[in-house]
């Protein structure tokens, strides 16, 4: 089992663009435009692979604030002081 998974790990980082250290380094600004258009970047120590570059996700949508406005209602009873009993749980 452990040589199937190293196997598999092996063709993934195959699949995958892998530079050295040095190489992100002197290239960094390029590898970032890959990851971002969706190029899978791993950068290695000599040959060991140690990081993968990978963008971060922006959000799909901004939130629109008052979304629920109109849809929420608060009533007075909401700004009038809590009964004692009630209070004392609170404290």
């Amino acid at each position: 089992m452990k040589h199937l998974h190293s196997s598999l790990a092996k063709m993934y980082l195959d699949y995958m663009k892998t530079v050295t250290i040095h190489e992100a380094k002197t290239n960094l600004s390029r590898l970032i435009e890959k990851a971002c258009r969706g190029e899978e970047i791993v950068i290695a120590r000599g040959s060991d692979p140690v990081v993968r570059l990978v963008p971060i996700e922006r959000r799909k949508k901004h939130r629109r604030l008052g979304i629920l406005q109109g849809t929420l209602v608060v009533g007075p009873e909401f700004f009038q002081p809590l009964p004692a009993n009630e209070l004392d749980r609170w404290e």
